[in-house]
C-alpha cells in the first residue's frame, strides 16, 4: 500500500497511525497539495490528502473511506470501529466529535495561517476554533476517569483526537496551552504506543 501525504495532516496521521496500529505495512510519499499538485490530482480528482492506493492499484480517498476499508480488510475482531451495536454507536459518537473538531481546526489553521494578513477573516476564525473547542470540550470530558475515550480499548477516536492535538501543537499552540487536560494526557499515552508516537510530525 501506498499512503499519500505529509503527517502534518491530521487526516494524512490517523491513516498512517491506523495502518502501523493494524500491522500493516504501507509506504509514504510525502506529497504536499501545493508543491506535488499534479501529482495528487493524478490520484484524487479534488486533489486531497489523504490518499492510499491499494496493493491491487485501487485508489481509495478521504481518510473516513480509508479507514473504513482498513476496518473492513482486519475484520470486525481487529477494527479499529466496533462493528455493531452500543460500542460502535459509543465509537462513532467519539469518532465524530472528533472528526469535527478537527475540521474546525484545520480550516482556522487555513484562515488565519496560510492567508494573506489583509485577507484573513477574523470573524470566521474566531468562529472555527470556539467550534473546535467545542468539540474537544465534549472530548475531555469524556476522556476524565478512564485510557481512552470508550473505556478500556483504543478506538480510532482516540488515534485522530491524538492527531489533532499534535497538529494543533505544532501549528497554533496557543490554542491547546493549558486546556483539555485529560484529552492532552490521552494523546501522550497514545503517543506512548510507538505505531502511534512514531508518526508525529518531525518537520
Amino acid at each position: 500500500m501506498i499512503l499519500i501525504g505529509r503527517n502534518l495532516s491530521p487526516f494524512v496521521r490517523r491513516v498512517g497511525a491506523s495502518l502501523a496500529v493494524l500491522g500493516i505495512p504501507y509506504e509514504q510519499r510525502h506529497y504536499g497539495t501545493v508543491d506535488q499538485r499534479a501529482e495528487i490530482l493524478s490520484l484524487n480528482p479534488l486533489g486531497r490528502v489523504p490518499a492510499l492506493v491499494m496493493d491491487d492499484g485501487e485508489v481509495l480517498v478521504d481518510s473516513i473511506a480509508i479507514l473504513d476499508a482498513i476496518d473492513d480488510l482486519v475484520g470486525s475482531d481487529r477494527a479499529l470501529v466496533p462493528a455493531t451495536g452500543a460500542p460502535r454507536r459509543a465509537a462513532m459518537r467519539a469518532l465524530a466529535l472528533a472528526v469535527g473538531a478537527t475540521e474546525k481546526l484545520v480550516a482556522a489553521y487555513q484562515e488565519t495561517k496560510r492567508r494573506p494578513a489583509e485577507f484573513v477573516w477574523a470573524d470566521a476564525a474566531a468562529k472555527l476554533l470556539d467550534q473546535a473547542a467545542g468539540g474537544f470540550t465534549a472530548l475531555d470530558m469524556l476522556a476524565q476517569g478512564q485510557p481512552w475515550l470508550c473505556g478500556e480499548a483504543m478506538t480510532q477516536a482516540d488515534i485522530t483526537v491524538t492527531a489533532a492535538l499534535d497538529f494543533a501543537d505544532a501549528v497554533m499552540p496557543d490554542f491547546t496551552a493549558g486546556r483539555f487536560p485529560a484529552l492532552s494526557a490521552l494523546r501522550d499515552r497514545a503517543n506512548a504506543v510507538p505505531a502511534i508516537g512514531d508518526t508525529r510530525w518531525k518537520g
